[in-house]
Formats: structure tokens, C-alpha cells, sequence
């Protein structure tokens, strides 16, 4: 039996078009891939394997047709590999096939792999992963073969995050820190890849990660929170958020979404919240402070949020800026500040480090030890303040 293997377009509604094979005679499925039709009959072959692979309908300019004849050429490859396949199993030994199969892997583009892994992503993970993916894109034109990847073009690629500035900003360098996010996602990918069998060699594992760079985490002191108190904000809701931070150390997503269910008051024991941290998905119960919680105001439902209203925007960080400048703050403090201060004077004032540890709810307690580092280099500061007028000969 000869078969005939023809490479087909069909359109899709976001202006591209779908490669696919299109086989005559049609071709046995795998017992696993059985299907029943409509009519309940049982449907052992196939006429289409679809590649996975797009290409733009009207292509607008002449990046968008080079992707066109580059994602063509490749297809093309795949037909004639497939039909020759086809037609002439008996030419190929079991290590050709092997080897073919391997050169078809290779063919994939690593960028596109990528995305698809960064769309399962949700929340304030997809954004990382989405700015990582727009750093890879800028950095391999969208083009980048499984089979291309290697150390050298790896180490390249960590160059340009440590030297490049920020999409965002082009007068800012990208932080060493968002650098190190963004190659971790990238290893993150080659890791599931190689998982996945498309990469034969755990290249992740031969590749270092970059070094991140200590952060200083300014906080505010406690005369300085109770300045605040007294300081006139035009956003009162932000006001009390901000303060009811640095009573709790929450962040300002898990504030956001807190409800009345999740607060349990439980006489002469004390106040707690029962909640799942947004960002590490933790499930955690927290002590609060009786003033934390008169912050708070009157109780409502158990579905009803405690901070109705609350949202991040520019205009609310605005009102938080013209609130600190009006207390006088002339440090460089943002909303998350307040949760630093929480840890740091919990610090100061005697808590111990693995109990602040898991009050601001970290899964390892090297996350916390940043805050013990400036709380040492304080009291260094402290110390070196007392400055005796020793004369040369009085010991």
C-alpha cells in the first residue's frame, strides 16, 4: 500500500492558519488513541495530524513572512519525513527512527514551548513568567530550536538579563534580582523539558543560576509609624491598611482579600486569622493585636470583605507618597515597607527570629534572616555612637 502524505492549511478566528498533515489512505491509530464517532462506531484510523504549528494568514510585514517560510520549511521536513516513514518502513533500522524522532524533537521551538508552559502560570506567577517570556522573545527573536540550546548560548542569555535595561523603562537597567527571577523560569522550562523527554540531556542541571543580589529593606521606626498615625491622609483606607500591616506583617494581597469568615475572635485567648497566603499558597493562622483589630472596624458578614474597596492603582499610590512626604518620611518606602517594618521591630524588640518566621508566614527561615541583618547592622551603629576623648597616656 502506498500512502500519500500532503501538508494542509486551516484557518483558525485569531488571523492564523494551523499546519497539518493530511494522509490518504488514512493511517491505524495506536489502541490507545481509539475513538468513537458520532454514530457510536468505533474509529481505528486517521486522516490528520495536526503540528502544533501556526502561520499568519496575511502576514503584515516581513518578520511575520520569514516566521511563515521558516514554520513552512520545518513542516515540509515533517511530511517528507512522514511519508517516506510511510511508504518505506524497511529501509529504517529501530536507532534511524530513534534518530529521527530526536531531529523532529529538536525542531521545536523552544519560545513557543515556553508560552505554553507560562499560560498555566495564574496570578502574580504568570506575570513573572510573563515578563520572563518577553526577555527570552526580545532575546532570541522568537526563534530559538530545542536543538540550538547549549551552555554557551545559555551563559549568553544570563549576560543580556545582568546587562540589558528594562522593557518597562529603558533608562533602568533590570534588576539583578528580576535577572534572577527571569533565568530561573528559563531553567524552570528546560527542567520540565527534559521531563518531558524532548530534552535528552538535563541541561538545567549543568547551567548555574544567578547570584541574587541583598536587597537593603527600608522600615519604618516606631516613632515614625506613630507620626504617621497623627499625619492627615486623603485616602483614609490606605492609611489604615498601611498601618494595619505593620501591626500583622500581611502583604497587601492577602489583605485585599480578606474576609470576615477568615477573622475568629476567641475570648480571653485572642484574635486570629485563618487564611491561605496568595503568593505562597500557604495555609497559615495568624495572631493579630487587639489594635489590629479595632483597625479593622465593624464586624459585617463572613463573605464580606474587611477592607471593602481596597485596590492597587496608581492614584492609591499616590495618595500613599503624598501621605508619607506630609509625615515627613524621606525614606524610600512603598506599601510592602510596612510589612518590613512589622518583622524588623518585631525584631528589635525581642522576638525571636523563627517566631517572626512564621508570623510573616515564610516557608524557610533563610527569607526572614534579611531582617536579622539589619537589625545587627543597627546595632552596630548603636554601639559605635559612644566615642570616648581617650589622651595617649592615660592607660
Amino acid at each position: 500500500m502506498s500512502y500519500k502524505v500532503t501538508l494542509r492549511e486551516k484557518k483558525i478566528n485569531d488571523g492564523k492558519k494551523s499546519l497539518y498533515l493530511d494522509f490518504y489512505p488514512p493511517i491505524p491509530l495506536k489502541a490507545s488513541d481509539y475513538k468513537k464517532n458520532k454514530k457510536g462506531e468505533l474509529v481505528t484510523t486517521t486522516r490528520r495530524e495536526f503540528l502544533g504549528s501556526y502561520i499568519f494568514e496575511k502576514p503584515k510585514n516581513q518578520l511575520e513572512k520569514n516566521e511563515n517560510e521558516q514554520k513552512l520549511r520545518i513542516a515540509g521536513a515533517i511530511r517528507s519525513k512522514r511519508e517516506n516513514n510511510l511508504n518505506k518502513p524497511e529501509i529504517y533500522s529501530e536507532d534511524e527512527k530513534e534518530k529521527l524522532r530526536l531531529r523532529e524533537l529538536g525542531e521545536i521551538n523552544f519560545v513557543e514551548y515556553f508560552e505554553k508552559l507560562m499560560n498555566k502560570r495564574t496570578g502574580s506567577n504568570y506575570g513573572n513568567w510573563s515578563s520572563a517570556y518577553n526577555y527570552l522573545k526580545t532575546f532570541t527573536k522568537g526563534n530559538l530550536k530545542f536543538s540550538e540550546i547549549d551552555i554557551i548560548m545559555l551563559e549568553e542569555f544570563k549576560d543580556y538579563l545582568l546587562t540589558t535595561n528594562s522593557i518597562r523603562s529603558e533608562k533602568v537597567k533590570l534588576s539583578q534580582n528580576s535577572a534572577v527571577s527571569y533565568f530561573n523560569k528559563v531553567k524552570a522550562t528546560l527542567k520540565q523539558a527534559f521531563k518531558e523527554g524532548i530534552l535528552q540531556i538535563d541541561i538545567n542541571s549543568r547551567v548555574s543560576s544567578i547570584k541574587t543580589e541583598e536587597t537593603r529593606r527600608d522600615f519604618l521606626t516606631e516613632d515614625e509609624l506613630n507620626k504617621l498615625i497623627k499625619t492627615p491622609c486623603k485616602n483614609q483606607l490606605i492609611k489604615k491598611v498601611a498601618l494595619f500591616s505593620a501591626l500583622t506583617g500581611l502583604r497587601f494581597s492577602d489583605i485585599k482579600k480578606l474576609k470576615w469568615g477568615e477573622v475568629e475572635v476567641i475570648n480571653e485567648v485572642g484574635v486570629f486569622i485563618n487564611f491561605t497566603q496568595k503568593k505562597t499558597k500557604g495555609i497559615e493562622v495568624l495572631p493579630i493585636s487587639v489594635q489590629a483589630l479595632e483597625l479593622m472596624g465593624e464586624r459585617k458578614g463572613l463573605e464580606d470583605k474587611v477592607f471593602e474597596g481596597l485596590s492597587y492603582s496608581a492614584y492609591n499610590n499616590k495618595d500613599l507618597y503624598n501621605w508619607l512626604e506630609n509625615g515627613e518620611i524621606t525614606k524610600n518606602i512603598t506599601f510592602h515597607s510596612f510589612r518590613h517594618s512589622f518583622a524588623t521591630l518585631q525584631l528589635l524588640k525581642g522576638t525571636d527570629l523563627y517566631t517572626v518566621s512564621k508570623l510573616l508566614g515564610h516557608k524557610d527561615l533563610k527569607t526572614t534572616q534579611i531582617y536579622a541583618k539589619v537589625v545587627d547592622e543597627m546595632k552596630q551603629e548603636a554601639v559605635n555612637r559612644i566615642n570616648l576623648n581617650f589622651g595617649e597616656n592615660e592607660f
